[in-house]
């Protein structure tokens, strides 16, 4: 079958301008900073359409979102915060930020992986590539986030088997990701955690591999990341 629809949208480089501005302006944005007005409905339906038009293997659009404003239910998530890896003086530094928005935001979604119940077009060899896929509609609705100047941050400390069993998630599914969204004060000039001087922003020269990885490849941080 031939398919002829090559007349798609072409865009200026000006519009790509503003997109790069976009993405080098997306922010994590943290529990001290939401100002806790509900989300018009507008903006959360837009939030959602860039979500929905992401790019998945096969496509497959292997997500739900759980779209959660109870107060009770994210009180229990709240409680599923996972332990902390850190020890010493990072642990210090961990325990004073405020990583997560769970309560303070006026929404939270949870994203799920849907496995499917038949073959996948492009996943025979890799089934990871269903979870990226949710990832990539994570990233589409930051992006339009940080556009609407809408805050969003992606909470990590949580232990996803307990917080899939508040939500009451089917078998199979699998939480990628649990996000709090809301208006905001205001966003940083940098990454907060750049700011804070938590971890140094790589550079492009140390992520770049040429061709293959070489026979002898350094193992670790401080090798591979050194100062610029």
């Amino acid at each position: 079958m031939s398919i002829q629809h090559l007349d798609g949208k072409l865009f200026t480089e000006q519009e790509a301008t503003l997109l790069q501005e976009i993405i080098f302006h997306r922010r994590d944005t943290r529990g001290n900073r939401f100002l806790g007005m509900p989300l018009e409905e507008r903006h959360l339906e837009q939030l959602l359409s860039a979500a929905l038009h992401a790019p998945s293997v096969g496509f497959s659009q292997p997500w739900e979102f759980v779209l959660i404003r109870d107060k009770n239910t994210r009180q229990q998530v709240e409680t599923a915060a996972a332990g902390s890896a850190f020890t010493d003086d990072r642990q210090q530094e961990y325990a004073r930020l405020k990583l997560e928005g769970i309560l303070e935001a006026p929404l939270n979604i949870a994203v799920f992986y849907r496995p499917s119940d038949k073959p996948v077009l492009g996943q025979a060899s890799m089934k990871e590539t269903g979870l990226y896929s949710v990832v990539c509609a994570v990233q589409n609705m930051w992006l339009m986030a940080r556009a609407l100047n809408i805050g969003m941050g992606w909470v990590s400390i949580l232990d996803p088997v307990k917080v899939s069993q508040i939500l009451n998630a089917p078998p199979g599914h699998q939480l990628v990701a649990y996000l709090c969204l809301g208006y905001t004060d205001g966003f940083y000039t940098q990454p907060e955690l750049e700011l804070l001087q938590w971890e140094k922003r790589r550079q492009r020269s140390s992520t770049l591999i040429y061709d293959r990885y070489p026979d002898v490849y350094p193992l670790t941080s401080a090798q591979r990341y050194p100062d610029s």
